[in-house]
């Protein structure tokens, strides 16, 4: 029989996890339920994922915003500190700023403007046009920018980040200095020493800032890379792919993740005989079209993933096929001969016409996003995610 469904993406429904939860036990064991319930079957290349947050939270990497402003005051001395770049959001950057903030004397905070990294607008672009401001070469302070464009007010959440920011700082008992600029090397001009607080452009971030003259520069991946008076740690991103855990707690991004994904693979193949895929997954990697938020604030989209899952897709475009190679077939004629093309494809189609308009990304990355779409981000109850069909194509 001819099989009629391709794609198959399922949230699975879970326990909720809690510190010192056996998670690889609490997911194999969800699965097999499933399995031994008739919802589905095992099949050929499935791919099983588990969101990072209750693989951090099973493994309690936790640390309070008092063991974050140890490391900061360790590592950037205590005094005045430039925090340059971050994202605007209350889950995953406010409660590090707490800590930061509790670590310093005085927090100089760039913002990048109109929008921070990810796309989360202060204002609107036009805006800048009609005030005749140039963002590549403007800085502003905060009276400047309230001036010009009044407060600020995100798009979703009608927060007014600025101030929202400036009273944190104060609140943990810091002087609070509110500037906007894009580029990164005129914060030497308050301070020398420097906390890159960007994800995807950190590294790029850092260069500037020590070809500048800044004398001790890090990023958010550089804090919390060890336990401090007992903290939870990330030794590869420090407190990048953090969330806000309670008013003084952050949950960490999870550590091990590779051994996770490992062990549950060995554990379903050891009692199914079947090779299912594993991933741990965090953000997808796609964009707001309506807010223009790009979702990956994580530093990765999958910090650990079992080795059938390295790699791109290596897929020829259909509809490519049917308007120029086999443009004057059509029917059964026409299938026949896609498939044809399909079986006999190069193991490697880079740069070929035949895959214009295919996707050139990694396939954990493809794969995240369609997870995190799937298990969403309130109350589905649906951590864990079962895809089948994602590696079929049309012969299969």
């Amino acid at each position: 029989m001819e099989r009629r469904i391709g794609t198959i993406s399922r949230g699975l429904r879970a326990p909720i996890i809690k510190e010192g939860d056996d998670l690889k036990k609490i997911v194999v064991d969800t699965l097999m339920d499933c399995v031994e319930g008739g919802d589905f079957a095992i099949g050929t290349k499935d791919v099983l994922a588990v969101t990072e947050s209750i693989v951090a939270r099973a493994q309690a990497n936790y640390a309070t915003t008092d063991q974050l402003a140890a490391d900061v005051r360790a590592k950037l001395g205590g005094g005045t500190v430039g925090v340059v770049f971050p994202i605007l959001s209350r889950n995953r950057f406010a409660i590090c700023l707490r800590g930061i903030a509790k670590g310093c004397k005085k927090v100089v905070l760039m913002l990048s403007y109109p929008s921070d990294e990810v796309g989360n607008h202060l204002l609107d672009i036009d805006l800048l046009d009609e005030k005749g401001i140039d963002p590549y070469t403007d800085l502003l302070t905060q009276a400047q920018f309230e001036e010009l464009f009044g407060k600020s007010c995100h798009t979703f959440t009608s927060i007014d980040y600025v101030n929202y920011y400036k009273g944190l700082i104060e609140e943990e008992g810091a002087e609070a200095e509110i500037i906007f600029s894009n580029n990164p090397r005129r914060i030497v001009e308050f301070t020398d020493k420097v906390l890159c607080a960007d994800i995807h452009t950190r590294q790029r971030t850092k260069r500037l800032i020590k070809a500048a003259g800044g004398h001790v520069v890090l990023g958010m991946d550089d804090l919390l890379t060890a336990s401090v008076d007992g903290s939870g740690y990330n030794p590869d991103y420090g407190i990048l792919g953090s969330n806000k855990a309670t008013e003084d707690t952050i949950k960490l991004f999870p550590i091990n993740c590779q051994e996770f994904v490992d062990s549950v693979q060995a554990e379903i193949q050891a009692r199914t005989g079947k090779t299912v895929e594993v991933m741990v997954y965090g953000d997808g990697a796609f964009k707001d079209p309506v807010g223009k938020i790009w979702e990956l604030a994580d530093p990765v989209v999958s910090p650990g993933f079992t080795s059938g899952l390295i790699g791109q897709p290596n897929e020829l475009k259909l509809k490519y096929l049917a308007d120029n190679d086999f443009a004057g077939l059509r029917g059964e004629e026409l299938k026949i001969a896609i498939e044809e093309a399909i079986k006999h494809k190069d193991a490697d189609l880079t740069g070929q016409m035949a895959t214009e308009g295919t996707t050139p990304r990694r396939l954990t990355d493809l794969l995240g996003s369609l997870c995190d779409l799937t298990s969403g981000s309130g109350d589905k109850g649906t951590p864990f995610i079962y895809i089948q069909g994602y590696f079929d194509n049309y012969t299969d």
